[in-house]
């Protein structure tokens, strides 16, 4: 079942990417991750009440408080700086390098949660490295961005890196809870992080330029968003984060193809070398945990 939820998660981080761009066009990228956080807080703690006793919260050991908090901090980090990145680039320029975590949390699986990989395994991350790597390297540009603005690519990268840790971290913090549970307890400090650096920042003047078209887009994608977290920490807390995560970051191919028809955005034969390349990878690492 983990692998139907694994799937589901994929979709809507695909979807996710394509109405936040949406609706950061003119909006600054920290409001409305600020705002969406609201969404993604109210939605997963409706969710965490439908699933459980909410009186199960003060049985929480210290241990798990302490990963879900640190994860929490980290998925904060990752998603300013994601959404800050598809404010000042394309989207299949930035995802390919978002993704790239996936490798990196494989192999952080492998070290701190004792993961085992054979030889597929290895291919696998090869395989998703190196079609990362192709897809990172060129890409015909819209058009829409300055060709010699490559700030987004620091950005892009720092979600990466981030995101690496928000998977191992929330891996270990949803071990003896109920992920929705777990989920709900993240998105409070992901929240607080995001409006502290709104105000931190003197942008929330910038609250009141929301354009209401803008503002539909980053709410849809608030609940996408959480859609997404629900079936990612159901399926991370079934399965092995090794085979989970490529199955998410599948993600892209939503995200492709909807910016090809969204945005009309491209891909080079190199790229589209490259995401065969990362689908080739996944399915090698996940469609042995379906027999």
């Amino acid at each position: 079942m983990w692998i139907i939820y694994a799937l589901g998660s994929a979709f809507f981080a695909g979807l996710t990417a394509i109405l936040a761009k949406c609706g950061i066009r003119e909006t600054d990228s920290s409001v409305a991750t600020a705002i969406r956080t609201i969404v993604v807080l109210i939605f997963s703690w409706i969710m965490a009440m439908l699933s459980t006793p909410l009186s199960s919260i003060w049985s929480i050991s210290l241990r798990t408080w302490i990963f879900l908090i640190l994860s929490g901090i980290a998925t904060g980090a990752s998603w300013l700086c994601y959404f800050h990145a598809l404010q000042k680039g394309d989207v299949n320029k930035v995802v390919p390098i978002d993704k790239s975590s996936t490798v990196l949390t494989m192999l952080l699986a492998m070290i701190f949660l004792g993961e085992r990989t054979g030889t597929s395994g290895i291919l696998s991350i090869v395989l998703i490295g190196i079609g990362t790597f192709l897809m990172i390297e060129k890409k015909e540009s819209t058009g829409t961005k300055e060709e010699g603005n490559h700030s987004w690519v620091a950005y892009a990268l720092l979600s990466a890196l981030f995101a690496s840790l928000t998977s191992i971290l929330g891996k270990i913090g949803i071990e003896n809870i109920d992920s929705n549970l777990g989920t709900a307890i993240r998105t409070i400090i992901v929240l607080l992080m995001s409006w502290i650096v709104v105000f931190a920042t003197g942008k929330k003047e910038k609250l009141k330029e929301v354009h209401k078209k803008e503002l539909f887009f980053i709410i849809v994608s608030g609940f996408a968003t959480g859609a997404s977290w629900l079936c990612y920490y159901r399926a991370l807390q079934e399965g092995p984060a090794s085979v989970v995560i490529p199955i998410d970051k599948l993600s892209i191919i939503v995200t492709i193809i909807f910016s090809r028809i969204v945005f009309k955005e491209h891909l080079s034969k190199k790229a589209l070398t490259g995401l065969l390349a990362i689908i080739a990878g996944t399915l090698l690492i996940a469609l042995p945990a379906l027999w």
